[in-house]
């Protein structure tokens, strides 16, 4: 594997307004003004951008628990397939890095340029190529968002199930293997992808496999990609599954004394067989921030609190809620609502669906907020989150827990000051503190969100060396220079 060098990278704490520092190195070297134009004089002006503003938007994210000193050199818009390759085969002559974007929602630096390169915008590839409704199956570009194809595909009966944050989109849903609320029932972004077309680092073509539902042809290259964050190849046609809308949907909301106590009930509920559509926890701090945001057109008790979503047919749905109902009982629940209509369902709801954004909405001038996953198996999720919660406690930091109770997975979203650097690295501590008790538990670094730049440590940390080197392997056959998204979720060797 041919060694790369790598620039030091300097990590630095965001003002609260959004701005980056102005010291971002971004100056274009001699290999990379010719490589730009180049592909200006094949594509136009237009499609490649050098705007500061534009380079600033796809090298830096208030989203993100890192921003670094480093923005890549240009960005570029393609349309098609065929311009991504030609984009890949002159970036891979004049050896510049390339990093996939779509909707730069990621939380874990997934899209930042630690090496400069040429950032690949996918706006213009945002189409519903073909829809199968026989086959229940969706071609689409990039850049489509999930709920706009779920919209878009309404009249057919069928929807996309994976739903993680409203702005993501079906790349780097792709990139980091995402998932959402449906995960209990209908898993994580892996289990929807049939196939994949994939331009390679030297701007070759690939098509993961063929269109139907199974195949034992050959080995598995679409997972190969899905979750691996452009890394390996940019991905720039995907093929989904798609599953039939449920004839009836209906949502229920249960607060309990302690966190403890609802995870009780949820395992009981998973182990009932209940087939619920999603289970979700947030705890009292969180339901609080709903409150004080003010983003609901309610109050809501501040206790922690589980959101329930049911789906099937409309006796199977009733059943169903009362099976819950009565293993809350057993578990000391307090208020237990049920939506009669989707008005109220919408409405019960509206607590989980705005969760993040009434974190951002609460913060003060200089403010940021990092929000983080990891998952566990479901027994230990109890334990993980109330180590947690005091460990943020006794740190004095304002800080909220939310989790997909059904699979192990929760999130900390902690709120601190980014110009206080002793705050900023009690967070930090907090964060690697959290990794590493799921570590313990057998649980993993993270259950959705992906490495990017921030978890690196933490994954070698969870495979251990020799299953990293395999992975490094395998990027460098793919990519003997390390341009595709380099510098995410590891390095080359020292």
């Amino acid at each position: 594997m041919e060694e790369v060098d790598r620039p030091a990278v300097c990590f630095k704490a965001r003002d609260g307004k959004g701005a980056f520092s102005k010291c971002c190195n971004h100056n274009a070297s001699t290999d990379d003004g010719q490589a730009i134009a180049e592909l200006r004089a094949a594509f136009g002006e237009d499609t490649i951008s050098t705007d500061d503003e534009d380079l600033h938007r796809h090298g830096y994210s208030e989203w993100s628990s890192i921003n670094i000193d480093q923005l890549p050199v240009a960005v570029a818009y393609p349309k098609s397939t065929e311009e991504v390759s030609q984009l890949a085969q002159v970036c891979h002559k004049y050896k510049i890095p390339m990093i996939p974007y779509s909707g730069g929602s990621s939380l874990e630096a997934n899209f930042s340029a630690p090496f400069g390169g040429m950032s690949i915008d996918f706006t213009f590839m945002d189409q519903v190529l073909a829809l199968h409704a026989d086959d229940m199956d969706v071609v689409v570009q990039p850049s489509v968002p999930w709920m706009s194809l779920n919209d878009q595909i309404k009249d057919s009966g069928l929807f996309f199930p994976v739903d993680p944050g409203p702005s993501a989109r079906i790349g780097g849903m792709v990139g980091t293997s995402c998932s959402g609320t449906n995960a209990v029932r209908y898993g994580t972004m892996k289990e929807w992808v049939i196939n994949l077309t994939v331009v390679l680092a030297d701007g070759t073509v690939i098509k993961t496999r063929k269109r139907p539902r199974k195949s034992s042809a050959g080995y598995n290259l679409t997972n190969l990609f899905v979750g691996s964050e452009g890394t390996l190849g940019i991905v720039t046609e995907i093929t989904l599954k798609l599953a039939v809308v449920p004839q009836e949907t209906s949502v229920a909301v249960v607060t309990f004394p302690t966190i403890r106590d609802a995870a009780a009930a949820a395992s009981k509920v998973l182990r009932a067989g209940i087939p619920v559509a999603a289970m979700e926890i947030m705890d009292d701090v969180q339901m609080g921030v709903i409150n004080k945001a003010g983003s609901t057109n309610r109050k809501w008790k501040e206790v922690p609190t589980m959101f329930f979503k049911f789906s099937g047919t409309k006796a199977g749905v009733r059943e169903n809620i009362q099976l819950v109902k009565d293993i809350s009982k057993l578990h000391k629940s307090g208020n237990f609502e049920f939506a009669k209509t989707a008005e109220e369902g919408k409405q019960l709801w509206s607590a989980r669906k705005e969760s993040l954004w009434s974190m951002m909405a609460i913060r003060r001038e200089g403010d940021e907020v990092w929000s983080t996953d990891v998952a566990v198996p479901i027994s230990r999720l109890p334990d993980i989150i109330e180590i947690s919660k005091k460990e943020m406690d006794d740190l004095g930091l304002f800080a909220s827990i939310l989790g997909h109770i059904g699979d192990g997975n929760f999130h900390e979203s902690i709120m601190y000051n980014s110009k206080d650097p002793k705050e900023r690295a009690a967070v930090e501590k907090c964060v690697l503190d959290m990794v590493d008790r799921a570590l313990e538990m057998e649980g993993t670094c993270t259950g959705e969100h992906g490495i990017g730049l921030g978890k690196k440590a933490s994954l070698q940390k969870e495979l251990g060396v020799d299953t990293i080197n395999v992975m490094r392997s395998i990027k460098g056959a793919l990519d003997p220079y390390w341009l595709m998204n380099p510098g995410k979720i590891m390095d080359a060797k020292a």
